[in-house]
């Protein structure tokens, strides 16, 4: 078998819509192909011998061990592969239910789908579940330190790629409360909304975390000494710099027992408490000392009672925990190293933060501490004797925590408010030494130890004993306050054709409305007025631009077929959809081959619209119109027919659509109808007389509608904008150039060429185009091509992109050339006049064009790119952009030249 290519989607996609996390794989089976598992000798066996725990997998027949039965009568490797992936996770930890394999148009060649919750991972499971069943079919087997390395490969991926408990907590919150959420790849932080209405983390700081009250807690002693100014009560104490300073310091603060630890440390890490002689005072010194960033150490009063921790979020005590010290109890019979293996072998213990509960290690801290105690490793502990491994209480270090929240006294939380207050964090960890937290601690001679930014949520999301607090809902209460929002509106576009245009002008549209607009298109990313990035940018990554932008309050995305396959939407929902229309174009690629896989793929973005908004689709297209059963969201449809019985039926049980009637472009809700501007008035439609910009426009305008823009906006908007290179570049951008006229366009498939077809027929003079196509088409697509040029001009100049993607020289233009020639032969009449030739230079077709275009011709242009052949034109020095010409505009005043059928193009 042979692994042809693996990608990973990160969004709703061709496969799923509510499974956005998936790798999908194209296998080549190669001599398996034909073969089923029942007739690869031993494979089953082999199978359940290496991955038995695959007897848990249901599969079609719905029970369990449904999976190995369809493996013992016979399925296709593919499917074996996704399933052994599946498994390889679940094993690794990472539980993960979907998937699918499908054979391609390509017999032996399949794509394998399935779902991960670590992106690695998910692709190394990809891989080795091939490697694991090759195995299996050449020797019967997998070795088993293959299968372990696998593992472990893959808990490495996972743990690489932990975003911490208490980040994780968060995230976890975000989803329960549908906000989506970005990974920053800055300083670990992450992203919670989207646009103007986005907060950001970073662990358990936020972005309304002062970097005064951070910096202030970070500083031990002057945290100290502010609440002891304030009339908190916390331990006595000194900092010093330096071993000599340190008998000075123990007598300052009233001698033994002492706290000793690190002025800027946490964690736990460098803190020896209880100390009672100077031998084990010089011992902590260095300990803290080594600790530091600075080389200070605090000394303090060793206060003895229960350590605790307090959380306050927003002035707001939202959890308490007490915290136990690392420890073992005896039983009588086993030392305290057997009790230890046996506290660590609870599956919620783990390394570091990557569980509830830390692993108890040992070290010289802990050996010293069991000596105090009268311990060592080897000793039996006495039935129900508690042996302390650490002293202090982190759970970093193994310790356990008892939630106390509905234990603790009213002036208590009055106090810890206040004190989150005067160090100035909207999210403070407050170190607490009580006998009784129930009690106020002025009763009990309680002290405040130390009050922490970013403090860990672990101990009260899952403390060892008690209610688990849902803290991080305080935390979403105070940075998402009801009723704010936490997403901007999306408005996305997408179809064959069209959607560069549209996008435009509904971005224009919304622009009226005085929010700032950020939007996608084919040639650039733009926020407001100005380019932020050019090039193709319909694909997801270009649309986080925009959604992670904090100044955009409105985000319009143009969405390709492309992005959509390759990684999936980049958004995981939107508040508008519109599908403008699905034609063959890009089919053979990315193994969508025919335009009912291609609508399928389209109806991702209007199967991503949430309930509350709208799937704008054109009610003139089958293909779009049938989108309506799989869509969850309100249903708007656009038509240039005012007869359509579709929206006939929808608008009479009181649905929305927009339609061409009269010479009007018209709003329809229920009963009533809402003239929004004659087409004649609207730039963008050439005077009315490009009946696939009108569809454009009532898509636009019906979009924005739905999103609650007024027809005044929306009309102003249509007044002002135009198929101009400065608003729509190289869509229907004409030039006037004194005896003749240009026309520069990016058509670049059958639907669009007919939809250009719909204007250029209409010239009243002589119609010359110089034509091309991308090379990543089908051959017939070429020669179709060549017959829809044949049929709209008198002269040809066929020519060949750069960039031809993968053809040979000259391929693609006499594929052309060879639908010109067929429709030549086929005519009779004025089509047997149309003259062609082939100059694949595009530089040197085009100035050929525009040199030998007679007065009162049309030279149409159809580049590869944009900008080179605008050069040529404005080389010539046009006399304006053009709207349409006065004469053409008289030559073609009849009715029917709007009869033509629609194709948004642009």
């Amino acid at each position: 078998m042979k692994i042809l290519k693996i990608q990973t989607l990160r969004g709703p996609n061709y496969w799923s819509i509510r499974r956005h996390k998936l790798v999908v794989m194209r296998l080549d089976l190669e001599e398996l192909a034909d073969k089923t598992t029942s007739q690869i000798p031993g494979f089953y066996e082999g199978l359940i011998a290496v991955l038995p725990s695959l007897n848990d997998h249901h599969c079609s027949p719905g029970h369990k061990g449904g999976f190995l039965q369809r493996v013992r009568e016979g399925t296709m490797m593919g499917h074996v592969i996704e399933h052994v992936a599946l498994e390889l996770q679940e094993m690794a930890g990472m539980p993960a239910g979907f998937g699918r394999t499908r054979e391609t148009s390509t017999p032996g060649i399949y794509q394998v789908v399935l779902e991960y919750q670590n992106e690695q991972a998910g692709r190394y499971a990809a891989r080795a579940g091939v490697r694991l069943c090759q195995s299996i079919v050449s020797i019967g087997t997998y070795a088993p330190d293959e299968l372990l390395q696998d593992l472990r490969d893959l808990r490495e991926f996972a743990a690489s790629a932990a975003l911490g408990p208490s980040t994780e907590t968060l995230i976890k919150e975000a989803e329960a409360r549908g906000i989506p959420w970005i990974p920053l790849g800055a300083r670990f932080m992450i992203q919670l909304g989207y646009g103007v209405y986005q907060k950001r983390i970073q662990a358990t700081l936020s972005n309304r975390t002062g970097v005064l009250g951070v910096e202030l807690a970070c500083d031990k002693e002057g945290t100290k000494n502010i609440l002891a100014s304030a009339g908190v009560p916390v331990p006595k104490g000194t900092v010093i710099h330096y071993l000599d300073e340190l008998q000075g310091a123990i007598e300052d603060v009233g001698g033994y027992p002492i706290v000793i630890k690190p002025l800027d440390g946490n964690h736990g890490r460098g803190i020896t408490i209880d100390i009672n002689s100077w031998a084990a005072a010089e011992e902590a010194y260095d300990l803290a000392s080594e600790a530091s960033k600075t080389k200070s150490v605090i000394i303090e009063r060793f206060y003895t009672g229960r350590d605790h921790r307090v959380l306050v979020v927003n002035g707001q005590v939202v959890a308490v925990a007490e915290r136990v010290p690392a420890n073992v109890v005896g039983n009588g019979s086993d030392t305290v190293e057997q009790l230890i293996e046996e506290v660590n072998s609870d599956p919620q213990r783990g390394d570091g933060h990557d569980n509830v509960l830390t692993r108890i290690t040992i070290d010289k801290l802990s050996l010293d501490l069991l000596e105090k105690q009268g311990f060592a490793l080897n000793s039996v502990v006495p039935l129900g004797k508690r042996v302390f491994l650490r002293a202090t209480a982190n759970l970093s270090t193994g310790g356990i925590a008892v939630d106390r929240t509905d234990e603790i006294h009213p002036e208590n939380v009055w106090l810890f408010s206040r004190v989150a207050k005067i160090i100035g964090l909207d999210i403070a960890g407050i170190d607490v030494v009580t006998d009784d937290i129930s009690v106020p601690l002025r009763d009990v001679n309680g002290v405040i130890v130390e009050v922490n930014a970013a403090p860990g949520f672990r101990m009260h999301v899952a403390p060892s004993q008690g209610l688990p607090r849902n803290v991080a809902g305080a935390v979403f209460d105070m940075l998402f306050p009801s009723p704010q929002p936490s997403r901007v509106p999306i408005l996305a576009v997408t179809g064959t054709n069209g959607k560069t245009t549209t996008t435009r002008l509904l971005a224009h549209i919304v622009k009226q409305t005085g929010q700032t607009t950020g939007y996608t298109t084919t040639d650039g990313t733009y926020i407001g007025d100005y380019l932020v990035e050019s090039g193709d940018n319909t694909g997801p990554q270009s649309a986080q631009l925009i959604l992670s932008d904090p100044t955009v309050e409105v985000a319009v995305l143009e969405t390709a077929r492309g992005g959509i396959l390759r990684s999936g939407l980049g958004f995981d929902q939107c508040d508008v959809g519109v599908v403008l229309n699905v034609a063959a174009d890009h089919l053979g690629i990315g193994d969508i081959d025919t335009v009912e896989q291609l609508a399928t793929l389209k109806s991702v973005l209007v199967e991503s619209v949430m309930p509350k908004g709208y799937a704008v689709l054109n009610a003139d297209d089958p293909l779009v119109s049938q989108m309506a059963q799989r869509v969850k969201a309100q249903i708007a449809y656009f038509s240039m027919n005012p007869d359509n019985e579709l929206v006939a039926k929808h608008t009479a049980a009181g649905g929305l659509a927009a339609i061409y009637e009269n010479g009007y472009l018209s709003i329809l809700k229920g009963d009533w109808t809402l003239r929004i501007e004659q087409a004649v008035n609207v730039p963008l439609t050439m005077g009315g007389r490009a009946p696939f910009m009108i569809a454009n426009a009532l898509a636009a305008c019906l979009a924005s509608f739905a999103q609650g823009v007024k027809i005044e906006d929306i009309r102003s908007a249509l007044s002002t904008f135009q198929a101009s290179v400065g608003q729509t570049p190289g869509r229907m951008n004409l030039f006037n150039l004194g005896s003749y006229h240009a026309l520069l366009d990016y058509a670049h498939n059958p639907h669009s060429y007919k939809a250009l077809g719909s204007f250029v027929q209409n010239w009243p003079g002589l119609r010359i185009g110089v034509v091309g196509a991308p090379g990543d088409r089908r051959d017939e697509d070429f020669v179709t091509l060549g017959k829809l040029s044949a049929d709209m001009f008198d002269r040809i100049i066929v020519k060949e992109d750069i960039d031809r993607r993968g053809r040979e020289p000259g391929v693609v233009a006499k594929l052309i050339c060879q639908g010109i020639a067929e429709t030549i032969s086929e005519k009779t009449g004025d089509k047997s006049q149309v003259e062609y030739e082939l100059i694949l230079d595009e530089t040197i077709a085009v100035n050929k064009a525009l040199d030998e275009a007679p007065a009162g011709s049309l030279v149409v242009i159809l580049p590869e790119g944009v900008n080179k052949a605008l050069s040529l034109i404005e080389a010539r020095n046009p006399i304006k952009e053009s709207v349409v010409s006065q004469s053409f505009v008289a030559a073609s005043n009849s009715p029917e030249s709007l009869k033509t059928t629609v194709a948004n193009q642009g």
